[in-house]
């Protein structure tokens, strides 16, 4: 038997729900930055000793990645699994009873081996990589992340904590159902102590949505432990050295010399950094700066201490306790990235991820609330969110201007993005953008893995609102923009319809993004110009799109960001010329290389299929990663397959067709709310209505089934 399941309280069924905190959305916010703030924080210098941090950084009062010269958004474990692993909770309808196996077929879903989310370190190495081996051998959790399996050192490594955020986020108030969804989403991969520590920070980040007396969030969440366990013992001691000590760094002597690395195996234990944790908000329970000094100051692994730190502290103390000292949230500008199978939420941000939690508690809790400004993708509403919209430093935009969060100037919500500009005149002007998709600049991110689909495309409608300031000097233009690839990874801009604003007028605006030759989109933004001179502001109510993409994914003459925009969760992909436009091998199971939003619906998708080798080669659509799609599919012997993965793959229909190696076959999929139809060869041969659990949106993906296939003539249009 595992150390968890002999040792101290459990329980499967979940705790009533109380009701939701009036002011919880925007605390969910807070604390998703406090998380951001944190990780960024410390990943510069993660796992420094406390002495080399302090022989070379002194004490980390703010960012330190200019002085290392590395980026400051970066993508890191801590932020990709803790948002990723929570989606298990959409996925599987929003049921308190949701299980560690669900949640270990989430990991399936959303993981690509060897490329996103974990540190590949090796089976015996690294926790999580040890675990998904498991699950991927058909061992499900909680098995896949015991003891019994994997022995006590790796299955008490730090993962389980670091990941842990989310579900303590979703149970507001209620610490003992942050703490039962705790212990089964670390039960995926880890066991013993580290599901205690793990289940400490989800129930006391719960908790803090209600309370704001620290010693009473440790309290309530000691009780949900066993009396017996280190973790318990730790947070004690550290407790009675901080009331003894005084000085933060003498406590940490203390921590040295009991709960080192030097007393924990494995390469980063739940133990030692668990007492970071600990001794930060020990002496920092009220200063969301002060704690983030500790956290990182410490050594050890920094950004994952100083994330969970930053995100308990930013439910407790809300936007106020963030900005109460330096800047923290105007660096990073609510950016983020999520790359998973899921390549359409890669480039993301704070205010996205925060509605994505804010849903599930909603859900939890029954009691449902409209999203804002109708659902718009960038709507501002949280103070000063700015959701990655940052002003154009080139030479014609280099005129006076700002951005920031302002009240009002908003026709259904209560805030908006305020663009400030001076001196606009004929060949200057104000342009303002967020990523929706990879930027140059992010071509050579260091450490963790960088896959990403755009968010935007061809055949898609932008729309958006802008009010002009009443103060406003005179009239100025706007235009809705988008920059994206060229030849050769050129960037270029193309501009959508004019929009003549006066001072104090508001105006719609709507634009069908035309065709680009299958380049993908980079930013999307607004323009503002003015003549003869202009100063002021123009308020950006929301920005947002809808509809079904219309895109023929033609590969250009040359570039790789085209190909950067394709999800490769195949062994090997290559993108040719002729018949072998894209090609992809993979040597067992399926292998997909996708493209696409979750958001897409209502559309068909084709491709030219010429199998060289393969058991099954085709087409997905509504492709919601890697366990979560439907295939039209040239199988062996002479059939054409519709099939659907849902965990488990089920065959809807098949049909005698003949088809031979090396003698392609035009396949079609569309797809309308659970209604399928499979055409080949422009004949219609299936049509199947999915009653059972169907998917009713997302991308699109060539799949080849054990070998090598081929594709051209790739496209996708609205039905």
């Amino acid at each position: 038997m595992s150390k968890t399941q002999t040792i101290g309280p459990r329980s499967n069924r979940m705790p009533k729900v109380k009701k939701l905190p009036a002011d919880y959305e925007e605390r969910v916010y807070a604390g998703v930055l406090g998380k951001l703030i944190g990780v960024y924080l410390g990943r510069p210098f993660e796992q420094w000793t406390h002495e080399r941090i302090k022989r070379e950084l002194g004490d980390i009062t703010y960012y330190v990645h200019e002085r290392l010269n590395k980026p400051l958004v970066v993508t890191d474990d801590d932020i990709s699994g803790t948002f990723t692993f929570i989606r298990a909770l959409e996925d599987f309808g929003y049921s308190k009873n949701l299980t560690a196996e669900q949640i270990g077929q989430t990991w399936l879903n959303y993981i690509i081996e060897q490329r996103t989310i974990l540190w590949w370190g090796g089976m015996g190495a690294s926790t999580e990589h040890t675990a998904f081996q498991r699950l991927k051998r058909g061992i499900p959790a909680p098995r896949s992340g015991s003891i019994e399996l994997n022995g006590q050192v790796v299955a008490e490594q730090i993962g389980s904590q670091i990941f842990i955020d989310g579900w303590g986020i979703v149970a507001p108030g209620d610490p003992e159902m942050a703490a039962e969804f705790a212990r089964r989403a670390s039960s995926v991969s880890h066991d013993g102590e580290a599901i205690y520590g793990a289940q400490v920070v989800a129930a006391m980040e719960a908790q803090a949505f209600v309370e704001r007396d620290m010693d009473k969030l440790f309290d309530t969440a000691l009780k949900l432990i066993p009396d017996t366990c280190t973790i318990r013992r730790l947070i004690d001691d550290i407790r009675g050295w901080s009331a003894k000590d005084g000085d933060w760094e003498r406590t940490f002597s203390r921590i040295q010399g009991r709960y080192s690395y030097a007393h924990f195996g494995g390469g980063c234990h739940m133990v030692p950094n668990h007492a970071i944790i600990v001794l930060a908000l020990a002496y920092a329970p009220d200063d969301f700066h002060q704690a983030q000094l500790i956290a990182n100051t410490a050594g050890w692994d920094t950004d994952c201490n100083a994330g969970n730190v930053g995100c308990l502290l930013g439910i407790k103390l809300g936007l106020a306790g963030l900005e109460a000292g330096p800047d923290w949230r105007g660096p990073i500008a609510d950016r983020l990235f999520l790359p998973t199978a899921d390549g359409g939420r890669c480039v993301s941000d704070a205010v996205q991820e925060a509605r994505t939690l804010i849903r599930a508690g909603r859900a939890l809790h029954h009691d449902p609330a409209p999203e804002p400004k109708n659902g718009a993708r960038y709507h501002f509403e949280f103070p000063g969110a700015v959701q990655g919209f940052r002003l154009e430093d080139s030479p014609e935009c280099k005129c006076v201007g700002a951005v920031w969060n302002a009240v009002g100037h908003s026709k259904s919500g209560t805030r908006s993005l305020a663009i400030g500009f001076a001196k606009l005149a004929p060949g200057r002007c104000a342009r303002v953008a967020t990523p929706v998709f990879l930027l140059p600049e992010d071509a050579k991110m260091p450490g963790y893995g960088l896959i990403a689909s755009p968010t935007l495309y061809s055949g898609q409608t932008l729309r958006g609102a802008v009010e002009c300031d009443a103060q406003t000097s005179r009239a100025v233009t706007l235009s809705p923009y988008i920059r994206h690839y060229g030849p050769n990874d050129s960037v270029a801009i193309t501009r959508g319809p004019e929009v003549k604003l006066a001072p104090g007028a508001r105006k719609e605006f709507e634009w069908r993004i035309p065709a680009l030759g299958g380049q993908p989109i980079a930013e999307v933004g607004v323009e503002i110009s003015g003549a003869p001179r202009a100063d002021g502001t123009v308020y950006l109510d929301y920005l947002s799109w809808d509809g079904a993409p219309d895109v023929a994914f033609k590969r250009p003459e040359s570039g790789v960001y085209y190909q950067r925009a394709w999800v490769n969760a195949a062994d090997q992909v290559s993108f040719g010329r002729g018949e072998e436009e894209y090609s992809v091998l993979h040597d067992e199971g399926p292998g997909l290389l996708i493209q696409g939003t979750r958001e897409w619906a209502h559309y068909g998708f084709s491709a030219r299929t010429n199998p060289h080798l393969a058991a099954a080669a085709g087409i997905a659509v509504c492709v919601q990663g890697l366990k979560r799609y439907y295939a039209l599919v040239l199988s062996q012997p002479n059939t054409l397959k519709l099939v659907k993965e849902y965990y488990g793959r089920q065959t809807l229909a098949e049909v005698p067709f003949p088809w031979k190696y090396d003698e392609p076959v035009e396949l079609s999929l569309r797809t309308i709310g659970g209604k399928l139809s499979a055409y080949a060869n422009g004949k219609r041969l299936i049509t199947v209505e999915d009653k059972l659990n169907p998917l009713m949106t997302g991308a699109v993906a060539l799949i080849c089934d054990e070998g090598r296939t081929y594709w051209t003539n790739v496209k996708v249009q609205p039905v």
